[in-house]
Order: structure tokens, then C-alpha cells, then sequence
């Protein structure tokens, strides 16, 4: 069962050597994990532009690959799970695949968004931010799209494996 690993760790500073080890956490779990590093692209000579293309096109073909995904949705840059995970997510979902995530961050939405922005409650018990737009409030870890299109959220990378593991066993 092959699984594409979405998420920012991309972007870590050892972001190779991070994606090695969960795809020996994934063979852990009688899964073989597909790092979006894995395409080995040759960027040189690319403006930002066709670099940015070659990523995106290779990313896709990574995941049209794969049998599964499963996408680190811990909070990137601000309260909510990266943005380009979160497109692969609904990609992979779009295909049939079976979708799966984890948040390292068990804090609700809600209290991210409090903790990181003025709030206040309406007149009709509402949360509104600063500028007047209603804070989603269903009790879950990032957007109700995120959370409730993953049809598993652990709170590890092994936690969530090992639900692939039993769920495609």
C-alpha cells in the first residue's frame, strides 16, 4: 500500500533526512511511504515560476501514485494546517483514496484563534474576530473541510499509521 506524506515538513531544515524517517515508520506499519521529496526534481536554471509548476505537477503524480495519503495537519504558520496539504488532502479524497491525518496540536480552532487574534462575542453569543467575521466554533482541531473530509485524525504520525495499518489490513 503505497501513501503519499503531505505536510509542511517539506519545508523543515533537515526535510529529507525527516522524510526517511517516516517512511521507515511507515514500512513499521506494512506501508511504503511516498515523500513529496521524493521526485528528486532538477530545479536549476527554472524561473520561480516553472519551479513552482514542476513542484505542483510532480506532487500530483506522486499522488495519483499512491493508494492513500496522509497529511500532517499540525498548525503551519499561523492556526490553521498548511495550505498546500490541505489541497492535497481534498485532491487525494477527490480520487477515492482513503485520507488520513494528525495534528500535533490538540488545542481547538477556536482557542487557536482567541489565542492568536482580538476576538469578541456578539450580541447573539457569536465569536467574531476583529473584523467582524464569525469564528468557527464545531469543536475540532483546524476547519470542519480539514477535519471532517479525513476520515482519521490522530494526534502522531504512528497513531495514524497504525490506523491505516488496521483499516487496509
Amino acid at each position: 500500500m503505497k501513501v503519499y506524506l503531505a505536510g509542511p515538513d517539506v519545508f523543515f531544515p533537515d526535510a529529507k533526512a525527516h522524510g526517511e524517517r517516516l517512511k521507515a515508520t511507515c514500512v513499521q506499519y506494512g506501508l511504503e511511504g511516498v515523500f513529496p521529496l521524493d521526485a528528486n526534481l532538477d530545479l536549476i536554471g527554472l524561473s520561480k515560476s516553472d519551479a513552482a509548476n514542476a513542484i505542483y505537477k510532480a506532487n500530483v503524480a506522486l499522488i495519483d501514485g499512491c493508494d492513500a495519503l496522509i497529511a500532517n495537519m499540525t498548525p503551519f504558520r499561523g492556526v490553521n494546517m498548511d495550505t498546500g496539504t490541505a489541497f492535497e488532502m481534498g485532491y487525494a479524497k477527490a480520487q477515492g483514496k482513503v485520507v488520513v491525518g494528525y495534528s500535533e496540536n490538540p488545542a481547538l480552532y477556536l482557542d487557536r484563534v482567541k489565542s492568536g487574534f482580538s476576538t469578541q462575542v456578539d450580541e447573539a453569543g457569536e465569536l467574531r474576530d476583529g473584523d467582524g467575521l464569525v469564528v468557527e466554533d464545531f469543536g475540532l482541531t483546524d476547519n470542519l473541510m480539514m477535519v471532517c473530509g479525513a476520515e482519521f485524525v490522530g494526534a502522531t504520525f504512528e497513531e495514524t499509521a497504525h490506523y491505516l495499518q488496521q483499516k487496509l489490513a
